[in-house]
């Protein structure tokens, strides 16, 4: 009878595992020790917090447009991700100082004032529903071309697109208000399948918090409510935004309604808001 026993094969000789990443050696090895060590990356994190700007610049919020310098600090917050940095920190302390210098020479917007413009479609779900994905998207097309038309011929700046409506800011209140008035005649001229969309808008005036390409803070907060409370084709203003209005002998342009206070969540409990329209209707 053959013999099935099989010899098992000779074992090789052991040595030491080889590393899953060895380190580097030479110059660069010594370039890369000195870039993580703790003293350099230390020291790189105090020098951001010393300098103008926000020193959580390189974060998802702060990144968030697709400005140059935003670009370049989205790729420098992802660099070597898995251990300190002395060479991101400062890079980013760079991009930091840059975005707090161009705000103070008037680039962004900073600690500066800002008007506020919040819009949307009273009804604009419910009626989508309805109508169906293709009227709805068709809808939106129109009515988004109709208020970014307005925002740009008055010099404001779309931040976002919120779904059927936009925020959007501007240097003065008379801007955001004469931009709020060609919207509303823009979109009287928006029409889907016999649908005509009433936009409401509510403009506040105030020093929202930039970062990136967004802004946030209170007075964000406040000028989105300003907006809910409007009806469908009403312009809602802040007192703020009136006063700046009357003062700089804009009204006349306009009809103002009366004051009422405005009671919402997250709004000053002392606002107050009027509604304004095309004087020449």
């Amino acid at each position: 009878m053959a013999d099935d026993s099989r010899s098992d094969p000779p074992a090789l000789p052991s040595g030491p595992p080889a590393p899953a990443h060895p380190a580097p050696g030479g110059v660069r090895g010594r370039l890369l020790a000195a870039d993580g060590s703790a003293i350099a990356v230390k020291g790189a994190s105090r020098l951001r917090r010393a300098l103008p700007g926000d020193a959580s610049y390189g974060d998802a919020l702060s990144t968030a447009s697709e400005l140059p310098h935003d670009l370049i600090g989205r790729e420098l917050a992802t660099m070597s991700p898995d251990r300190p940095s002395a060479v991101r920190e400062l890079g980013l302390g760079a991009l930091q100082l840059w975005q707090a210098l161009s705000e103070g020479i008037g680039r962004g917007h900073g600690n500066s004032e800002v008007t506020i413009l919040f819009t949307d479609i009273v009804g604009f779900s419910t009626w989508a529903l309805a109508a169906g994905d293709s009227a709805a998207v068709a809808l939106l097309r129109a009515a988004g071309d109709a208020q970014e038309d307005a925002v740009a011929r008055h010099g404001g700046r779309v931040v976002k697109r919120l779904g059927d409506g936009l925020m959007a800011v501007f240097v003065t209140p008379e801007e955001a208000v004469a931009a709020a008035v060609l919207a509303q005649a823009h979109m009287a001229e928006v029409h889907v399948d016999g649908y005509r969309p009433q936009l409401r808008a509510g403009i506040h005036v105030g020093t929202p918090r930039k970062l990136g390409g967004d802004f946030l803070g209170v007075d964000v907060n406040v000028a989105a409510r300003v907006a809910e409370a409007a009806k469908g084709g009403e312009i809602l203003i802040s007192d703020p935004v009136a006063d700046h209005l009357e003062a700089d002998g804009h009204a006349f342009a306009y009809k103002l309604g009366r004051r009422r206070r405005l009671k919402a969540a997250g709004a000053p409990r002392d606002l107050r808001v009027r509604r304004v329209q095309d004087g020449s209707d």
